[in-house]
């Protein structure tokens, strides 16, 4: 075919090729929406185009301060304004994101500052004491810069220890020229899983795929311009599932939530407006369940995207009578957040009411736009599973919104794309309609309140206490949580302990969504081979 051949004239150009990026959204929107809410946080509003420069600012000032393209550029704070500015700022000067979870244990953020060669790192004043012993525990003679940003309206005020974020982005130049990605698959953001066997891996996005599940969200969440959106996902989570880049492409403003309580919720959609929100079923339960004295009347529906675990039928059932549209999505940090989505079939299930509705919405679907196929196979063979709702298989995915691969574990990335798809790890049934639904995890990871707790981590610590001889740890439901730790423990004979001692033993060691809610002492079931049979103390976890 002639036609498809260079010497046609027909190759690429610098007027009909740009590298994608979600920076993009942000030049746009400064350009075209510059003079519309872009940022609230609490009593601070900013513009589209003071968004614009004070991320500028952040660029200039991070260059000259040696940080160069590809260097990584920490931030451990929680849903503030300074975060949503590192989104752009780190970026826009060449440099790669890592969010990193304000909820985890010094070593952790220490391996992680160590393991992505962090340059700067962006500190919260809430968490500097616990950043500061996680730096000073490295190794490393190369350390980051540690910049403090004080919350004034929080009452976390500057320690005068370090740079404050005020005084960086006061050395940055406001006429700085954004190092824009010459190639779509350079490195936007870092992000680390909470890992299967203690250690987290770091999963690199490509601003490739970011620039993609911006354009699929809006189509998914059923978008228009200048939506209202409540940060009630981490910015350490997936980038906040990415929403954070989205809001600049439809002029929407992007509202800070610190602290997830009911009442800050409520607050914010009754007074800001808010129309679309994600978060996990926790956070419903959470609504649902608010004392009278925090609720708020609203007059309009806000379009919520839930994922962790499926929502209770019961929470869905009352939830959707209180002006809330649930839909479930699921995904990974691999796949820079949701990567489907449990469309509503209308006409087929606009009859369906109570649990059987619950049952429909709390699949997790199909792929969204950006995505381009997602399906269960059988993982030996990778072959497609049954479609009939009940043999099980692994999700497989492939798309645009995978990642590029864990940092410097070459190995495993091979492991999660052999056959030419990413291995999610997760069980699961497939619908005849294509419809995807997770029947169980696969690695014993519990997902408690979002966070995913490797109970293989959990076990390593109980085993490091003198009384205990074995342990394993299970979800146990939690109506509060969704799932949370439940730790089954064998002594050693003629040791003593309580569970009082081993919860406490976990905690001086672990976050604290990682420890162990209950203990049980007992004799732990073992196959003859000496496995321990944890699908028995899953039952047992379940009915206590």
């Amino acid at each position: 075919m002639g036609w498809m051949k260079d010497e046609t004239g027909l190759e690429k150009r610098a007027a009909n090729h740009v590298a994608l990026t979600p920076l993009s959204h942000l030049i746009r929107a400064s350009r075209i929406f510059t003079d519309r809410p872009a940022l609230v946080d609490r009593g601070y509003r900013a513009t589209y185009g003071e968004l614009h420069a004070r991320t500028t600012r952040l660029a200039s000032a991070l260059a000259k301060r040696g940080v160069n393209p590809g260097d990584v550029v920490a931030a451990v704070m929680p849903n503030t304004a300074p975060h949503v500015e590192a989104h752009w700022g780190v970026p826009a000067c060449g440099a790669v994101l890592n969010s990193i979870n304000i909820r985890l244990d010094i070593g952790t953020i220490s391996y992680i500052l160590d393991h992505g060669e962090a340059k700067v790192v962006l500190v919260d004043t809430q968490f500097l004491g616990v950043v500061e012993e996680a730096i000073h525990a490295q190794e490393s003679e190369d350390l980051p810069l540690i910049v403090e940003v004080p919350d004034e309206a929080a009452g976390y005020h500057a320690s005068g220890r370090h740079l404050t974020y005020g005084g960086l982005l006061a050395e940055g130049d406001p006429e700085f020229a954004w190092i824009m990605p010459i190639d779509e698959w350079e490195s936007l953001a870092l992000n680390y899983t909470s890992g299967t066997t203690g250690r987290p891996k770091g999963v690199v996005y490509h601003h490739r795929g970011a620039y993609l599940i911006t354009m699929g969200t809006p189509i998914s969440w059923r978008m228009t311009l200048y939506p209202r959106y409540l940060t009630i996902v981490p910015l350490f989570h997936c980038n906040n599932w990415c929403h954070v880049w989205t809001m600049p492409a439809v002029g929407g403003a992007t509202v800070c939530c610190r602290d997830i309580t009911a009442k800050t919720i409520y607050d914010a959609i009754a007074d800001e407006g808010v129309t679309h929100f994600g978060g996990a079923p926790i956070v419903l339960n959470m609504l649902v369940n608010a004392k009278e004295a925090d609720r708020r009347d609203f007059d309009h529906v806000v379009e919520v995207f839930t994922a962790g675990a499926p929502p209770a039928p019961a929470t869905l059932a009352k939830i959707e009578t209180m002006g809330f549209n649930i839909t479930q999505v699921y995904g990974l940090t691999e796949t820079y957040g949701p990567a489907t989505e449990c469309t509503f079939k209308d006409g087929d299930w606009d009859h369906l009411q109570g649990d059987d509705r619950a049952d429909v919405k709390a699949r997790q679907g199909v792929p969204m736009p950006n995505m381009d196929h997602i399906t269960v196979m059988e993982p030996e063979t990778m072959t497609q599973i049954p479609m009939d709702g009940a043999a099980l298989g692994e999700i497989m995915m492939r798309g645009n919104s995978v990642m590029k691969g864990y940092y410097k574990n070459p190995r495993a990335t091979n492991e999660a794309f052999a056959g030419g798809y990413f291995h999610t790890g997760d069980i699961a049934k497939q619908h005849p309609d294509t419809y995807v639904q997770i029947a169980d995890r696969a690695k014993d990871i519990i997902i408690s309140g979002g966070e995913n707790v490797s109970s293989v981590e959990v076990e390593g610590v109980l085993m490091h206490h003198p009384a205990v001889l074995l342990s394993a740890v299970v979800a146990k439901p939690d109506e509060k949580w969704g799932e949370v730790p439940c730790a089954f423990v064998e002594l050693k004979e003629g040791a003593a302990a309580t569970e009082e001692e081993i919860i406490a033993f976990v905690r001086q060691r672990l976050a604290g969504f990682k420890t162990p809610k209950h203990v049980v002492f007992q004799e732990l079931p073992k196959t003859s081979t000496g496995k321990i049979q944890k699908f028995e103390l899953r039952k047992i976890a379940t009915a206590l």
